[in-house]
């Protein structure tokens, strides 16, 4: 099995060239002296960390996973005693605000850290990966008490954090929870209401472990009065452990068995009576609720480049190694019995294929973290503003589309080992199963891309995919750019102009048929995604180009890569504007939808 590197080099590549992160970061003054040595020897601490720590835990981890033993959760051997080595070294401080007690590093670092964790061992980083999100609601929403009496614990990792939303009958449709919050005004705190929570949830990462003394769980339930559906939700803080230290009537009553992220204590549960604290406003839990969801759903889009990269990494090695015949042009090695595998066309193109998305995946995935620093702290109005508008727009487009690609990408590195890679010996078949996950949960799929066409693109009239659009025509027309690249931008161009056009297209589809813009969803989340890739790569390769040749072979691969993914897959974008188009309007009625579904 090849052992987990971290690719230090490729981030650094991202942070510094692609985003020069130092020029925005310094134009925040709570940022301004996060150097770009301080960030990269945080990343390299992190990287050791990983590869030291984490990345010899994950195969065990997968082979034994979570047991149930008298109520309680054990982890896997090992599990425990990483995360001490983690919240010691004050990994969960990072990006909390000095105020708080954390280190004030920008969400663009804890992003990169993110990567780091999930590609050593993705199920030991789902149980503190949620810690983040519940960080800043309870620092946004919560009562003064509450934030004294939590945020301490919460910021330096004394406490790991879950939310409870997923009732088994609802699934996605939050809006038909059950689970139940009565008064409980014997323990109200000066500023913030007490309830007794009812109800079942499933589908909950971290709900019990032997990782810490106390859990804090944020749960989703209606009040005695609330209205039906998501605006009659309300958010509460239920803890595993009362302040007296006495158990909190919320109970695991079974562990999930999955067929992926095994090491993840991923649980059932049931609330009988469990006390909490109400977060914010009656009736108004979801929007803080979105919060954690929005920023979980932006790590799973890192999470999905981390585990895919693990992939390649795996097959690139084996391919580097596998003797199997001779490619059709002739012998490589003619001192071998047969060639490396890597020589032969196909295997070329499937490895090209995992490298591209992966770099095009880790480019989306940084610069949504970046918007999302800028969106949050910039002193300028109007950057805060645009950058929100790009986060809101790409959040559904880094969800879905990483973790579309990254399930792909992991097959197609078993698929480099050919039987081998159907055996655990390599582990690319946990990643196969481990990262499948990625493209249901914090949202499947599908409803990313009803979210992404429905409110994010129809539901403000395009402004938000104007403002994104006009920012990669201005790159993209620039006429100080290489022609040595015209060939590589001019696809790129084509596909905003396609793209805008099927937009304005299913609008009016939209008009005679309600369904059009769900029919078409799916489609234009794939060119979308596309699309953000093609213009990170022109700008890749714009940065490439000048430093590209023999003596630094690292441009040289980035400028390749570019003109692989531009050239080669770039293009099925188009085959998904099509099916956009036929699904939206008139496609679908060739089709007797009634007849095959009933």
């Amino acid at each position: 099995m090849a052992a987990y590197q971290a690719p230090l080099r490729d981030m650094a590549f991202v942070i510094h060239e692609l985003l020069e992160a130092g020029e925005h970061l310094r134009q925040i003054p709570a940022f301004a002296e996060i150097e770009a040595d301080l960030l990269d020897s945080a990343l390299s601490s992190a990287a050791r960390f990983a590869e030291d720590v984490l990345a010899p835990l994950n195969a065990g981890g997968d082979a034994i996973g979570c047991q149930l033993e008298d109520g309680a959760v054990r982890t896997p051997p090992g599990f425990a005693d990483a995360y001490r080595q983690f919240i010691d070294a004050g990994w969960p401080t990072l990006s909390c605000a000095p105020e708080h007690g954390g280190q004030g590093f920008p969400a663009l670092a804890h992003s990169a850290i993110v990567e780091l964790l999930n590609g050593a061992n993705q199920s030991w980083t789902m149980t503190p990966i949620l810690s983040h999100g519940v960080y800043r609601i309870v620092s946004q929403h919560a009562s003064p008490t509450l934030q004294a009496r939590w945020l301490p614990a919460i910021v330096d990792g004394r406490v790991t954090t879950t939310m409870l939303l997923t009732e088994a009958h609802a699934g996605s449709d939050l809006g038909l929870l059950r689970s139940t919050a009565l008064p409980d005004p014997a323990h109200d705190l000066p500023d913030t209401p007490a309830y007794r929570l009812r109800g079942s949830k499933i589908f909950i990462s971290g709900a019990d472990h032997e990782w810490t003394e106390n859990i804090v769980h944020m749960v989703l339930a209606r009040l005695p009065d609330a209205p039906t559906g998501v605006r009659g939700i309300s958010l509460f803080l239920v803890p595993k452990r009362l302040e007296d230290g006495s158990r909190n009537r919320l109970e695991v009553t079974h562990v999930e068995h999955k067929l992926g992220l095994r090491g993840s204590p991923t649980c059932a549960v049931t609330l009988d009576d469990a006390r909490g604290w109400l977060v914010g406003q009656p009736h108004q839990g979801l929007a803080a609720m979105f919060i954690l969801m929005n920023d979980a759903r932006l790590n799973v889009g890192v999470q999905a480049v981390a585990v895919a990269q693990g992939a390649y990494d795996a097959a690139l090695a084996y391919a580097r190694e596998r003797l199997q015949m001779r490619p059709s042009g002739g012998a490589r090695h003619p001192e071998l019995p047969a060639d490396p595998i890597i020589h032969h066309p196909d295997v070329r193109r499937m490895l090209l294929t995992q490298k591209a998305r992966i770099e095009g995946g880790r480019m989306l995935s940084y610069w949504m973290a970046l918007c999302s620093d800028l969106e949050a702290h910039h002193p300028d109005p109007t950057a805060r503003a645009d950058a929100g508008d790009l986060l809101a727009l790409l959040t559904p487009v880094t969800k879905a589309f990483l973790s579309d690609n990254a399930f792909d990408d992991a097959n197609l590195a078993l698929q480099v080992l050919g039987g081998h890679g159907y055996l655990r010996d390599h582990g690319i078949e946990q990643r196969v199963r481990d990262v499948r996950i990625a493209q249901i949960y914090e949202g499947t799929n599908g409803v990313q891309a009803r979210d992404l066409v429905g409110r994010k693109i129809l539901g403000d009239g395009g402004a938000r995919l104007a403002k994104l659009l006009a920012r990669m025509r201005g790159f993209l027309g620039d006429s100080a750019q290489p022609s040595e690249l015209a060939s590589l931008f001019a696809p790129v161009r084509r596909l905003a102009d396609a793209f805008e056009a099927s937009v304005g297209q299913l609008g009016e589809a939209q008009q005679r048929d309600r369904d059009a813009a769900d029919a078409a969803a799916y489609d234009l989340l794939q060119a979308l995604g596309h699309l953000c890739f093609g213009y990170l790569f022109a700008r890749a390769a714009v940065l490439a180009l000048p430093k590209a040749g023999a003596a630094d072979p690292f441009h040289a691969a980035k400028l390749e890569t570019a003109r692989f993914y531009i050239h080669q897959l770039l293009p099925r974008a188009f085959a998904h504007l099509e099916s956009a188009r036929s699904a939206a309007d008139g496609g679908r009625s060739t089709l007797d939808q009634q007849r095959l579904f009933g």
